[in-house]
């Protein structure tokens, strides 16, 4: 029997080392053969090969949110948020024929420079500040989620592993840059197909259950595969405690078409790609990864729960320990180390692109901003300088984060936040992009009534709300308050501007979408 140590063999100790030591390798290798430029650090000088950047979009994409929060939601629920997934094939078939050409012709680094050009500094500040805050958010989820498995599976302490996790993925991003952040994501996006292939099938497989696929059939019949209600009625919207597939669906849309159209962790991937031939492809390509990933994980819980139901095992009362339980007590020696590395290996590579794009825009959209006469050396060392302070902020939302026993699963929690943090952004990126009428005083109007709006919606709902006005509460379903955000942003914007009027810039043409335009024009 291989010696143990705290739940891990020796063997799983050594696979995890191995993975590391590769990660910081290419970390090290990068920063030795950089130019030490803000265009290499941060955007690789678009030189980016088309199948690494559609890796890299993928990596960004799942993080161990995905191998352990989804699991958890499946067992405990169902796959409600499957139909949202299906989703992302249609958001990124339009963002790659048409947005992705037309950041790589309008914008240099930072996404949000386009929105400087269309409606000026102030809606800059404001679509770079709510990403700021949400990626920021995410990472401190991604951490948490990886500091459960590890906690779950070795029995360390969840804080000290928060720590150690989020130190090393801040060294080797500071040190490498972008570059670091594409190759690692390459092997590490190879470890997580990987990874979710094997624990698939041991569970498909698992002579514990019973016959082949016997874990599914259970599932099946405790109605793990559905994808929630159907139910299409005004009454639906005002349920509070279940949300139907078509509100997650919504809420999704929302999401992927805020993530790859706004965020600047997934537009840098556009612009690190050698052509835009090569972008538009590298998205595709990355969207054909990411779905069967996803939904494949949600899979993996309801395979979970059919595996537990069969074995008679007792599952953890924590839902987002579900996953980490099952490795550390039913997988053997070597296997749990490649399924650990694969989960580090998510998590590392959403952060590490999380804390780059983070350090790009605080670069691009405000320091270069308020001063512009600093050396290009200088603008580096504030880039390594915001990973540094990002990294260690991201850790203390993750200890505000850590799950407690019978408390609602992450991915569900986060669904939510992440939804409201966007106030508004995309709506204010379409009104710019598809209206040429659109105004600075529409959006910043636009702006102000989604603020308000929100902090309304947030503050007058729940059972008990932070302010109480009775019947002017907001009584609907939390998860639409953003999505009502990024519709209060365009409408409203949309209306003032024709009502009113106000300053558009010159070259607005060129900052508009603008459909009986061929997609090749916007090569030129």
């Amino acid at each position: 029997m291989t010696e143990s140590v705290q739940g891990l063999s020796i063997i799983d100790y050594a696979i995890i080392a191995i993975y590391l030591i590769v990660i910081a390798g290419i970390g090290i290798w990068i920063s030795i053969r950089s130019k030490k430029s803000t265009a290499d650090y941060f955007i690789a000088n678009r030189g980016v090969p088309q199948w690494a950047v559609a890796f890299t979009l993928m990596a960004t994409l799942i993080s161990s949110n995905t191998l352990v929060a989804h699991p958890g939601v499946v067992f405990q629920k169902s796959m409600i948020l499957v139909p949202g997934f299906l989703v992302l094939p249609i958001v990124l078939v339009l963002v790659a024929f048409f947005v992705v050409p037309f950041y790589r012709r309008v914008v240099g680094l930072s996404a949000y420079e386009y929105i400087g050009k269309r409606f000026g500094f102030g809606g800059r500040v404001y679509t770079s500040g709510g990403f700021l805050i949400d990626r920021t958010f995410d990472t401190g989820v991604t951490l948490v989620t990886t500091a459960v498995v590890v906690n779950v599976i070795t029995g360390w302490a969840i804080l000290p592993v928060i720590l150690f996790t989020g130190i090393f993925i801040i060294i080797y991003t500071m040190i490498g840059g972008i570059q670091a952040v594409v190759w690692t994501d390459v092997v590490q996006g190879i470890i997580l197909m990987g990874g979710g292939a094997l624990i698939l099938g041991i569970l498909l497989f698992s002579p514990e259950a019973g016959e082949p696929f016997a874990v599914v059939k259970e599932a099946w019949s405790a109605g793990k595969f559905s994808f929630g209600s159907a139910e299409i009625s005004f009454s639906s919207l005002f349920d509070t405690e279940d949300r139907t597939m078509w509100m997650f669906m919504a809420a999704m849309a929302i999401i992927w078409s805020r993530k790859y159209i706004c965020d600047q962790n997934m537009v840098q991937r556009y612009l690190i790609a050698r052509s835009d031939h090569e972008a538009r492809k590298a998205t595709l390509v990355g969207a054909a990864l990411s779905v069967p990933i996803l939904v494949g994980f949600n899979l993996v819980g309801a395979c979970l729960y059919g595996f537990y139901e069969l074995t008679h095992a007792v599952a953890p009362s924590v839902r987002d320990e579900i996953f980490p339980h099952f490795i550390s007590n039913f997988l053997p020696t070597g296997v749990v180390g490649l399924i650990l590395a694969a989960i580090l290996a998510a998590s590392m590579s959403s952060i590490s692109s999380d804390l780059n794009s983070i350090a790009t825009v605080i670069n691009k959209d405000y320091f270069q901003w308020f001063f512009p006469n600093y050396s290009d050396r200088v603008r580096l060392m504030a880039g390594r300088l915001t990973v540094l302070i990002t990294g260690l902020l991201a850790a203390l939302i993750a200890v505000a984060m850590i799950p407690r026993e019978n408390s609602e699963p992450i991915a569900t929690k986060a669904l939510v936040i992440a939804t409201i943090i966007s106030s508004g952004t995309l709506g204010l990126f379409l009104l710019g992009f598809l209206t040429k009428r659109a105004t600075r005083t529409g959006a910043y109007v636009g702006i102000l009534s989604c603020v308000m709006f929100t902090l309304w919606g947030i503050g007058t709902s729940g059972e008990t709300p932070f302010v109480d006005i009775g019947v002017l509460n907001f009584s609907m379903n939390t998860i639409l308050i953003g999505i009502f955000g990024q519709i209060i942003v365009f409408a409203v914007g949309y209306v003032v501007s024709l009502a009113f009027g106000g300053y558009r810039p010159e070259d607005c043409e060129n900052l508009v979408f603008r459909l009986n335009r061929k997609v090749d024009d916007f090569q030129n």
